[in-house]
């Protein structure tokens, strides 16, 4: 069996004689899965430049994925063999706080495959029933593998309210994306995405998105006036994880507002006690999904509502895996949901 494994920053290396999980030893509410394509994720590059704080070295990539079930437990009823299948990459303790309290998604002692456990970067892998979410049949297996930062989408945008109210999305990237998807969906009024990349907010309008704007030609206190006019913005969402983005919100954003925090910071950011303070703004976070968010993901984009099909860049078989995370760092502004197909057979040089 292959795995991809994170042995340190930058290096990736391929072991093909990993052992395969014996059926004999499946638990009862266990299934096992065959993995047939991984999404890379953007925290997957900070890892992959040493720059993701909760990471350990070596782990086994990949907790964005779609797979097709071999053997379940004896006590699963949610998925049968053959089932295609997607799952949450949450390992939870269940006794702390938030757990208690229904927010496993920022349990106390939360590890996340790929960062603080083994992922799913392996032919064979074995997850718990509870986290599996079934894929209609109609649904492709690359659809599949986006469930995962569909749902991130899903959590975000519910973590204030954006009915007819006007929001600005700040960062095009895959996540920028499906948060902007999700806010229309959820009803708002009027949504803008901002990025530096005219090619990302070219995939946001193919997505359904048609306000953007390129925040390295023209302001975003300019870019939010000529849409919003003297309606101005309630709901700001930072997905670009840099400090001018969270700053330029923070400026913009109408007083008495809400910025939802869902990108990931290399550098903790310097921003403005000023507008935080005096223009009693509430800055909320955004941590990963929960279940709940995951059926919704299956079936808005089931459904059309969310369209992924254009957030598919590029593809990489699963040997050239280290070359897909090279790729991603020679082609950041073009590069947007790269796939890795397990079922795809390297080329032949």
């Amino acid at each position: 069996m292959r795995q991809a494994i994170l042995t340190a920053p930058k290096h990736v290396v391929i072991n093909n004689e990993a052992v395969a999980p014996d059926l004999r030893n499946l638990k009862p509410n266990e299934v096992l899965i065959n993995v047939k394509r991984i999404g890379i994720c953007g925290s997957e590059i900070h890892s992959y430049h040493g720059l993701h704080p909760a990471t350990k070295y070596p782990v086994v990539q990949g907790h964005e994925f779609s797979a097709v079930v071999v053997e379940v437990g004896s006590e699963v009823t949610n998925c049968k063999k053959g089932d295609k299948v997607t799952a949450r990459p949450q390992l939870v303790c269940g006794k702390c706080g938030p757990c208690r309290r229904g927010q496993y998604n920022v349990c106390e002692n939360l590890k996340v495959e790929a960062f603080q456990a083994d992922g799913a970067a392996q032919d064979y892998f074995v997850t718990t029933a509870e986290r599996v979410v079934v894929l209609p049949e109609d649904m492709s297996l690359d659809e599949g593998a986006m469930i995962e930062p569909c749902a991130v989408g899903a959590h975000a945008s519910e973590r204030t309210d954006v009915v007819d109210k006007n929001v600005v999305v700040s960062g095009a990237g895959t996540i920028g994306i499906l948060v902007a998807q999700f806010c229309k969906a959820r009803g708002a009024r009027k949504v803008l995405i901002t990025d530096v990349s005219d090619y990302r907010l070219e995939k946001a309008k193919e997505c359904g998105i048609e306000c953007v704007a390129n925040v390295a030609k023209t302001t975003l206190k300019d870019a939010v006036k000529d849409l919003f006019g003297d309606e101005g913005y309630q709901v700001g969402f930072e997905v670009a994880g840099v400090e001018s983005s969270i700053r330029s919100l923070m400026e913009t954003i109408e007083k008495g507002s809400s910025i939802v925090i869902v990108g990931v910071f290399a550098k903790d950011p310097a921003i403005s006690m000023f507008y935080l303070g005096e223009h009693e703004l509430t800055l909320i976070g955004s941590m990963m999904y929960r279940h709940e968010d995951y059926e919704t993901a299956v079936a808005f984009v089931s459904k059309g509502i969310v369209n992924l099909k254009p957030l598919i860049s590029n593809r990489f078989p699963f040997e050239e895996y280290a070359d897909a995370y090279q790729f991603i760092d020679d082609n950041r502004t073009t590069a947007m949901k790269v796939i890795i197909d397990l079922d795809e057979t390297p080329c032949q040089q």
